[in-house]
């Protein structure tokens, strides 16, 4: 490793430390090097054990981890969240009936979904309603529930109940991170929401790009059943890769 290089990760180190996340855009631009030369450094970092991957940067070990409001997660990965949604919407046909989850990656699938045509969506997010209200070939079901702020999406037993009564062909799903069995999530109400949400699909696909796979930065679980799908992008690396493979996970990636 140059001497360069170690100098920059020490400083991204301490940056991680003094302000508690890096984000892979602030440190590109400080730095005056390529997006793709700082994810080699947090990877080297990661693996050294000194800070943790999280949304499109990361943060120290040792800080907590505070949960993001949607808004801010909105604004990172944007151009991956959104390669995700196009990938997604290949898999979405007219006549279907669909569940969307919450989350800013789902939120990219619903904005690619404003053409479609004879179209049902369900959904439990404010944004993925205010990105479908003017498509009119598109049928919207709103799931409400208790308003979570932080996802801007309704969660709680009325929208648990609503999901009783309803089937879906597929449901797309959001995660603060994903392991082979499992979504992370930052509370149990979310998790419990999520694993409602498969149970009523045929088909389940978990939107997530790639800082996200293989992490744990909360400690509440939705299992996943066995048979679901894995949409990603193409900056996942085989290591990351290679669980999800082993437990028979279906890969999308999306260039």
């Amino acid at each position: 490793m140059s001497t360069s290089a170690k100098v920059r990760q020490g400083q991204i180190l301490e940056l991680a430390n003094t302000s508690g996340l890096a984000s892979v855009e602030e440190l590109s631009e400080r730095f005056g090097v390529t997006a793709s030369t700082i994810r080699r450094d947090l990877s080297r970092l990661t693996v050294e054990g000194k800070i943790a991957r999280t949304y499109g940067g990361a943060m120290p070990l040792t800080a907590p981890v505070i949960e993001s409001t949607f808004r801010q997660r909105n604004m990172e990965n944007s151009a991956v969240k959104s390669a995700i949604g196009r990938k997604a919407r290949t898999l979405v046909s007219g006549g279907q009936t669909i569940l969307l989850d919450s989350g800013s990656t789902v939120a990219a699938l619903a904005h690619e979904l404003r053409d479609a045509n004879e179209l049902t969506v369900a959904t439990t997010s404010l944004v993925v309603v205010e990105e479908l209200a003017e498509a009119e070939s598109v049928h919207v079901e709103c799931l409400g529930g208790t308003l979570r702020h932080r996802s801007a999406a309704f969660v709680g037993p009325l929208a648990e109940y609503s999901l009783e009564r309803m089937s879906f062909d597929s449901v797309f799903l959001g995660a603060d991170a994903v392991t082979p069995e499992a979504i992370c999530e930052a509370d149990l109400v979310q998790t419990r929401l999520k694993e409602k949400m498969a149970s009523r699909a045929q088909r389940i696909f978990v939107l997530a790009d790639s800082s996200k796979l293989n992490q744990h930065p909360f400690h509440a679980w939705a299992m996943l059943p066995e048979g679901w799908t894995l949409i990603t992008d193409a900056q996942a690396d085989i290591t990351q890769l290679a669980p999800f493979k082993k437990a028979n996970v279906e890969v999308i990636i999306a260039g």
